[in-house]
């Protein structure tokens, strides 16, 4: 590792969507271990905004097995879900500067007119469709009245509007490499927020950093194309930038990505004891 002549602060923030496993238990170590070797601050956060998937059991075991593997953070934990008037302050800013509108397509919608568009790409970097900015053109008194009706709508940022607000072409620094450029533009219309999750990742995640004063992000490499998105909003709403560290990928012995969707075996359920399993990441001893 490649010290920094500065203490970072530095955060772990799994979604407790199901147990931990050897990513996660990476992921945790590295973030730790920036801060811990330049003598800064080790964070642990929550992101439970989802609340149709995240459950507080699995909250529970994400912080037991966190204590087992031996690390130790800042308290309060900032649970996310807890904070969703913080995040609609954030909606309320774009929205009056103009950078956010209603969308009333489906998911399948989306979808459609995504594949249809003449346009390419048809996804965005995190393989979401990329949307056609099908409502963007829709007059006030139309929104007003699709709204009035309960019409279910989510809130989609104006990528042109906001990309004509940057004073300079977007960087970002990562750490051992130096400056890089972004490039949001192809994430095109993101949503900020829906209804059954009042506050995208996106926008929880950069809110969250600037408040608890992140200033070295670590995370997987799989991450790195939403930097441009969030070096983004962190330029909109004039929060602190802080460097990057991306960390590379575990894989099983198949040769698949460790994810908890594609059935990594929890740390729990290894049958390794917390010693043998940071030895094998590679970080030693507590």
């Amino acid at each position: 590792m490649v010290l920094t002549m500065r203490p970072e602060t530095t955060r772990f923030a799994p979604s407790p969507t199901g147990f931990l496993h050897l990513g996660h238990a990476y992921a945790a170590l590295f973030a730790e271990r920036w801060a811990r070797e330049s003598g800064g601050r080790f964070l642990l956060r929550i992101e439970d905004i989802d609340t149709t998937r995240c459950r507080p059991e699995y909250t529970a075991a994400c912080l037991e097995d966190l204590r087992w593997l031996g690390l130790s953070w800042e308290e309060p934990v900032r649970v996310q879900s807890a904070h969703f008037a913080d995040y609609a302050k954030v909606l309320e800013t774009l929205a009056g500067r103009g950078l956010l509108y209603p969308c009333f397509c489906s998911r399948a919608a989306v979808a459609r007119e995504a594949q249809a568009s003449a346009t390419a790409p048809h996804l965005t970097p995190d393989g979401a469709p990329r949307y056609p900015g099908t409502c963007r053109t829709l007059t006030e008194s139309e929104r007003r009245r699709r709204i009035a009706s309960g019409a279910p709508y989510v809130l989609r940022l104006d990528m042109a509007k906001a990309l004509a607000l940057m004073p300079s072409p977007l960087t970002y620094e990562e750490i051992g490499v130096g400056r890089l450029p972004c490039d949001p533009a192809p994430f095109g219309d993101v949503v900020l927020a829906r209804r059954d999750v009042p506050a995208s990742y996106h926008l929880a995640v950069t809110h969250d950093d600037a408040l608890q004063g992140v200033s070295l992000v670590t995370r997987a490499e799989d991450l790195r194309p939403a930097t441009s998105l969030h070096r983004l909003l962190q330029t909109l709403m004039g929060w602190p930038e802080p460097r990057y560290a991306h960390h590379p990928l575990l894989y099983d012995a198949s040769g698949r990505r460790l994810a908890k969707r594609s059935g990594a075996t929890p740390l729990r359920a290894l049958g390794m004891s917390a010693a043998e399993i940071r030895s094998r990441l590679g970080f030693g001893s507590v």
